[in-house]
């Protein structure tokens, strides 16, 4: 066994040590892990996301190999481990390196197949990366048949609304004004509100133009912060 071989089933022992049974049970409901369910399958160990990110930043020198076998688990924990230890190496790496960093994230998006996965990686990883270059994989994803790409393109814009960039969440948002899924409006309603704490017009020409058009809980989540604000 190698260093890194050594480095990975050090990891794989904390995380086991960490687990919660009783975590795990609740987890399972919490991301709808029953038959028919988005996340069918899915197995847990129970660990909150705060313990499994102060154990990623231990491994961050893990290669792409060893993170490749995490993302193949069907150990929630194990993907969401490996994808934590990607942004923390994103962010620590020259061009070069993150280059090689997104084309793997692109390639393992089968793996990234909860709500939770996308949201704590995407905008840190695809999104940062496509602040300056162009940005036609993320239209290539919403269109994608799998739920779980058309909210990687819509979340990894959060990267742009960041930087005062509104213009691809906008046209994401329009694309997916008719998307079926529950996450899907529950991800563009959330994008649209960040759009609005940066800059109110362009969030209320948005909604003046499409809000017959849009889902209930997609608006809902638009306008909740307003609604909130105005009657507390």
């Amino acid at each position: 066994m190698n260093f890194m071989e050594i480095k990975l089933e050090k990891l794989l022992k904390e995380l086991e040590q960490s687990a919660d049974p009783e975590k795990a049970k609740n987890l399972r409901w919490f991301f709808k892990t029953g038959k028919g369910e988005y996340g069918e399958g899915d197995s847990f160990l129970g660990i909150t996301a705060p313990i499994l990110r102060s154990i990623s930043k231990k491994y961050q020198n893990l290669d792409l190999d060893d993170l490749q076998k995490l993302l193949n688990s069907k150990i929630h924990e194990h993907r969401l481990s490996a994808l934590m230890i990607m942004r923390f190496k994103y962010q620590s790496s020259n061009i070069k390196d993150q280059s090689a960093i997104v084309r793997f994230y692109l390639k393992n998006t089968k793996n990234i197949n909860n709500w939770d996965l996308v949201d704590l990686s995407c905008h840190y990883i695809l999104g940062n990366w496509l602040l300056d270059k162009d940005r036609r994989i993320l239209y290539k994803l919403v269109n994608s048949e799998n739920f779980w790409e058309r909210r990687i393109s819509i979340i990894s814009t959060f990267a742009f609304i960041r930087e005062n960039q509104f213009v691809d969440t906008l046209e994401i948002s329009r694309t997916l004004l008719n998307d079926k899924h529950d996450l899907i409006h529950k991800a563009v309603g959330w994008a649209l509100r960040e759009i609005g704490k940066k800059d109110k017009e362009i969030e209320m020409k948005f909604l003046n133009k499409y809000y017959k058009a849009m889902p209930r809980t997609m608006l809902w989540y638009t306008i909740s912060n307003q609604f909130l604000q105005a009657f507390s």
